[in-house]
């Protein structure tokens, strides 16, 4: 049978209608945004990671050139602080307190950036100059920053009243279950590793416009964001003011990765400022401000075993976790190790886990959702687990996968952390990635880096993540007099191209040119609610919506049309912009029809899918390093990619995602680390210190897909944004160690393999073996 790919429908390699503004300069981002008569802030953040605080006199600062308006902590004492509402159970069945993140700190700061005062002036620099002059006493106290320590039973406290640094305790699986397992193996491998803390590093800086408008009664906010409700939401909870009392809007928006997701205190000051002054508001963070306080991510130290038969097969898992937290709780954090912990077993048929998580509190910037959101981090665990087991058993590590690997005919599958994976042929991606890498032909290569007095190492991870989460999404369209039509939905685009992809679904059911959909998000007044963007979730569930509401209006247009042109509506068809009596010449156009319509709702379109259970791409990644023992460096040389989507939208859009998370996912894996002192400074608060993967740094990506399309999605859509990252870090981790141990029996080294760090594990190991 011939597939027919539609011109510009689902399926069809259309390119981003976004891009011309992009690339041309007209793209429209919050700082490109001044009302009349802005002024700027500027937020005074605490240089010392611990302390008891007492501001003194802001008299001078008030007095500065320029300066209208000085907050500090007993200023905004009515504004509530950032909540969280994601604490888990733990295994008393209690939730744990949290401890919330002040808008301005009154009595103490807890790590470096901590904000103490809010200064308001004509200029960011004035503005700057003047929080200088703020007589600020620090009463400093012993910190602690890493997460292997928080739990030391000498290590200062961030929270005294807790009488401990644990946040809380989560459980999952069967312990005893587990513990049986055990004791039946035949064998047990163990490793412990750090999983390295990032710095999401967001082309676009965060920025923020508050404004106060006495005709309309209301805030007005304007801020890159993942998603303008759930900001909405959260900051009229903070003024404790009725939803419809904030404005949310969000334009372009430079990358997102979960970070710009959360509410910030920059998000309130503004707003506070603006009415107050009555004046526009703006806050510009810089690079530096980033790296101190935007939430950061991962930051797990692990221990992890896994049981196994005579013939190596996975009886059991278990694993402790202590995750990072920061100094306070933020939007979604305690969630993040939670979610991961409940992707422990991935592909794999293991009929027992016993998870401990706890959860711990450092004088660190809060760590949160970072794209993939404690799933790069369970896949990581897992795959460098399965290699290690590999390694022990003497087993190659496709074939210790193969072995255990669910199999299609046991799906749908239940884990024993309650996910239902729908459907899967892991083996199937597996077998297709190992042909198109080369796999079969490594020694080759390696015996020609030899030559070349390099060693070479390859790599693999199969993982599956679960995303695009329960729950819905709705569309709404509108036929527009000029004959285009308006699409209305929730999400967020932080680059993904949702204009495209949304269009194609609408443009499909229509039979118009993708180039007259047009898409609004991020206002709202515009949409009354929305879910936003995060957990691949916009396109899955969003996408099939907007297929929904582009056949909605669809009929309402051959209704319309058939009045008209006094015919039937099944005799209608819809054709590049009119519709028209099948196998005549007769038609109305779709300007003509939105002009003819009796009432606005007769031109309008709405979707919604709802879905009941979570979709999980699934894929592999095998990654091959070449490196230089001279000096530690490593090349990744060849990747390859075989992944499971369900169903492609777009195929450049697609390729997009998976390249930007692959990247992301190898920049963890060799060169990125957010490093604290003993004392809670930050070490890599700039690009001189942090160093980001850059173009060669990555090689040639070969990428392709081998989908089942999912049974709970309703057009077999699985969600592919988190992916690559997912794939990425464990595939070029396990492809450096297997090279280290080949050359020198090197089974583990952490992340970053940094040079430096490659280097001294060689010297360490002493001789080649």
């Amino acid at each position: 049978m011939t597939i027919v790919t539609p011109k510009f429908g689902m399926g069809a390699s259309v390119l981003r209608l976004e891009d011309e503004a992009f690339i041309t300069g007209k793209g429209r981002y919050t700082d490109d945004i001044s009302p009349a008569g802005t002024l700027h802030g500027y937020v005074l953040r605490s240089p010392v990671a611990k302390a008891r605080l007492s501001v003194g006199s802001v008299e001078a600062a008030r007095a500065a050139p320029g300066v209208h308006l000085v907050l500090t902590g007993a200023d905004v004492a009515h504004l509530k602080a950032l909540k969280s509402g994601v604490m888990q159970r733990q295994p008393d069945g209690t939730r744990a307190p949290t401890r919330d993140i002040p808008i301005l700190c009154r009595d103490r700061v807890n790590y470096v950036g901590d904000a103490v005062a809010f200064v308001v002036a004509d200029s960011r620099a004035l503005a700057q100059d003047a929080a200088e002059l703020i007589e600020v006493d620090y009463d400093g106290e012993d910190a602690v920053a890493a997460t292997a320590r928080a739990l030391d039973p000498d290590a200062p406290l961030v929270w005294p009243d807790l009488g401990s640094n644990r946040a809380f305790t989560y459980a999952m699986g069967n312990q005893a279950k587990t513990a049986a397992a055990f004791a039946m193996a035949k064998s047990v491998t163990r490793i412990e590793f750090i999983n390295n803390r990032l710095v999401c590093n967001y082309i676009e800086p965060r920025s923020a416009i508050g404004e106060w408008r006495d005709d309309e009664d209301r805030f007005v906010l304007t801020t890159g964001s993942q998603g303008v409700h759930s900001m909405q939401y959260i900051l009229a909870g903070v003024f404790g003011i009725d939803a419809k009392k904030l404005r949310v809007i969000t334009p372009d928006v430079g990358g997102g990765f979960g970070p710009k997701s959360f509410v910030y205190r920059e998000h309130a000051l503004v707003l506070e400022a603006a009415k107050r002054l009555g004046k526009p508001v703006k806050w510009a963070g810089d690079r530096t401000e980033h790296f101190l306080t935007d939430a950061q991510g991962r930051d797990n130290v692990v221990t992890a075993e896994m049981a196994m038969d005579s013939e190596g097969r996975f009886l059991g898992l278990r694993v402790a976790l202590i995750a990072n937290l920061g100094a306070y709780i933020s939007q979604y954090g305690p969630f993040i190790p939670y979610v991961g912990a409940s992707m422990s077993t991935g592909v794999y048929d293991i009929q027992a886990l016993d998870v401990s998580i706890v959860g711990v509190y450092t004088n660190t910037c809060p760590v949160d959702a970072y794209r993939g959101a404690g799933r790069p981090e369970a896949a990581f665990l897992l795959e460098k687990l399965v290699d290690a087991c590999a390694r022990d058993l003497g087993m190659t590590p496709d074939a210790l996968r193969r072995r255990n690997f669910i199999r299609p005919e046991q799906f749908p599958y239940r884990t024993q952390t309650d996910r239902l994976y729908d459907v899967g042929e892991f083996e199937g991606h597996m077998n297709q990635a190992i042909e198109r890498s080369g796999w079969k032909s490594f020694d080759e290569r390696l015996r020609k880096s030899k030559a070349a007095g390099k060693i070479r190492g390859i790599g693999m991870a199969t993982y599956i993540e679960a995303c695009a989460f329960a729950g819905s999404e709705p569309a709404h369209v509108e036929l527009n007099t000029d004959g285009s039509v308006t699409l209305l939905i929730g999400t967020q685009s932080n680059g993904q191209g949702h204009a495209t992809a949304y269009a194609q679904f609408v443009a499909e059911k229509l039979n118009i040119d993708i180039s007259r959909v047009h898409m609004h998000q991020g206002d709202t007044d515009r949409l009354a609610s929305g879910g936003g963007t995060g957990g691949s979730r916009s396109i899955p569930l969003g996408g099939v919506s907007a297929a929904r509401a582009g056949e909605d209006l669809a009929e309402k247009i051959k209704k319309i049309a058939a009045d008209e042109l006094e015919a039937s509506a099944a005799d209608i068809e819809l054709v590049d912009g009119v519709a028209r009596i099948v196998g005549t010449d007769r038609s109305i156009g779709f300007s003509e029809i939105a002009r003819a319509a009796k009432k606005p709702e007769d031109i309008k379109g709405f979707g919604e899918f709802v879905q009941d259970e979570n979709t999980y791409p699934n894929g592999t990644h095998i990654c091959e390093v070449e490196i230089d023992p001279e000096t530690g460096h490593t090349d990744v040389v060849a990747y390859t990619i075989v992944d499971d989507f369900g169903v492609t939208v777009n195929p450049i859009l697609l390729a997009g995602q998976v390249h930007g998370g692959v990247v992301q996912g190898i920049g963890q894996a060799l060169t990125e680390n957010t490093v604290y002192s003993d004392d809670g400074q930050l070490l890599t608060a700039s690009f001189m210190d942090y160093s980001m993967p850059r173009a060669d740094t990555v090689p040639f990506l070969h990428f392709e897909t081998r989908n089942v399309p999912s049974t709970t999605n309703a057009l077999g859509m699985k969600g592919a944004g988190e992916a690559g990252t997912i794939g990425a870090t464990p595939s070029t981790l396990n492809a450096i160690t297997h090279a280290l141990y080949r050359a020198y029996g090197i089974g583990h080294i952490d992340m970053p393999a940094t040079p430096d760090r490659i280097w001294n594990a060689i010297q360490a190991a002493g001789t080649s073996g």
